[in-house]
């Protein structure tokens, strides 16, 4: 999340300063125009954390480049000349555009800092190893700035939200938290447990759906092709001539003729709402309606829904020790399970039952609908024998399991109905060019009787 470093003045002229984390630039002024009402003082500047590009030389030595974060070319300027360095030029790195590493990177930085932290190393000594190592420029950067921000005195919690872009909301969450929470070790582990159980499933799941819908693509493709040109070229042929075509032939040739007149307007409707359904599921909206539609898919929606149960477990057993706040833990597991649906019906059922009722844990979390019996009465177990987080982290174990195995079932069922679909598609196909074939053309100069 960008920086932004603020200048004003009070009534009294004294100077203030201080630094905002936002988004945008707007929403560091309102954040801004927020404090100067409230600490009464009037805003005279505002600068955003920039990326400089430096080359410098020391002594005789060649001229070397690299980069500085800085408000200002000149702070960048005089922190180069402190270190003894002539400046040749400083320049402000004008696209400076960061994208999201890769999964298995964060999933590698969370795991190594995860062992390594069982073998008792300090954790800056961690950040300050893996800064070193990391590969990914942007992850290297982040690193590098939180360890900044850790020798500074800075909260690790603000630390890591900070940079919630990069490691997402759950991951920086959870390693910010995990330095407060006295068992940093095992937050880290079950948090790279998270990353690896989501990035394995993403996998599998792309690898059982993207060979199947492409499939279907090409395959839709090539029957839009065989009926609007390659039948056509030869049934028309019987039309012409005044020949009585068979049914299947008949139906077939309508539709082909129906496609080439209304050609343009399908395609931009079909444009149109891909392009829709692609904006509409990125909004809370409809995100909110394609999870809920998800999780009763038949078949697939099974595997979806049991593995935000496993997440949602896997984060409440990770965090109920260590937050403090039971709400909190559920609140964060409920954002982190990773089904927006899920997660609005355990914010506005199961916490308000359990904050202005005082229902129980297992009761509320029944209330929402959201959870399957097996969840609910393993919950109930655990509330019953004082034993929530470990029955928690069982569930997740379970279910880890059994998603895996019913994944593969999956595969093969998804590739099997695939394979019925094709085998139909050719056989209608086939019988089609069949009948026309049975068309017998009446000789020229002889009259249909």
């Amino acid at each position: 999340m960008p920086e932004f470093r603020f200048q004003g003045i009070k009534p009294g002229g004294r100077s203030v300063q201080g630094m905002v984390s936002a988004d945008t630039r707007a929403q560091a002024r309102k954040i801004v125009s927020d404090l100067s009402q409230k600490n009464q003082f009037k805003l005279t500047d505002l600068r955003t954390r920039s990326t400089f590009i430096y080359k410098v030389r020391r002594n005789g030595d060649k001229p070397v480049t690299g980069e500085q974060k800085a408000f200002t070319r000149e702070e960048v300027q005089q922190a180069l000349q402190r270190m003894d360095y002539k400046v040749i030029s400083v320049q402000r790195k004008f696209l400076d555009v960061k994208m999201k590493p890769p999964m298995t990177e964060l999933v590698t930085f969370v795991r190594v800092s995860a062992d390594l932290l069982r073998e008792k190393l300090p954790f800056n000594e961690i950040l300050q190893l893996l800064s070193s190592d990391i590969e990914n420029k942007t992850l290297k950067e982040t690193v590098r700035d939180i360890n900044n921000d850790l020798k500074q005195g800075k909260d690790s919690e603000q630390a890591f939200l900070k940079h919630e872009k990069i490691f997402g909301k759950f991951t920086a969450h959870m390693l910010g938290l995990a330095a407060k929470s006295g068992n940093m070790a095992e937050i880290y582990e079950s948090t790279a447990k998270f990353l690896e159980r989501q990035a394995e499933f993403k996998k599998s799941l792309r690898s059982a759906l993207i060979t199947p819908i492409v499939t279907l693509i090409v395959l839709f493709a090539a029957c839009i092709y065989y009926v609007a040109y390659i039948f056509p070229a030869t049934a028309d042929l019987f039309v012409k001539l005044g020949q009585k075509v068979p049914p299947m032939t008949e139906f077939t040739l309508r539709m082909s003729h129906f496609f080439l007149a209304n050609l343009w307007w399908m395609g931009i409707l079909v444009v149109a709402f891909v392009v829709f359904f692609a904006r509409f599921v990125t909004t809370d909206r409809g995100r909110f309606i394609l999870d809920r539609f998800l999780i009763r898919i038949p078949v697939i929606g099974s595997l979806f829904h049991k593995t935000s149960i496993e997440i949602f477990c896997r984060v409440f057993y990770a965090m109920y020790s260590g937050s403090g706040e039971n709400i909190d833990v559920i609140k964060l597991a409920a954002e982190a399970c990773g089904n927006k649906y899920m997660e609005h019906r355990i914010k506005i059922v199961s916490i308000p039952m359990m904050v202005t009722q005082g229902k129980g844990l297992t009761e509320s979390l029944a209330a929402s609908n959201v959870f399957t019996e097996t969840a609910i009465s393993r919950f109930h177990s655990g509330a019953e024998t004082g034993t929530v987080r470990q029955s928690a982290l069982q569930l997740a174990n379970y279910y880890e399991k059994e998603t895996t195995y019913k994944l593969k079932n999956t595969i093969e069922f998804i590739q099997v109905m695939i394979a019925m679909i094709i085998m139909v598609v050719m056989i209608l196909l086939t019988l089609v060019s069949s009948e026309s074939a049975l068309v017998n053309p009446t000789p020229p100069g002889v009259v249909n009787g």
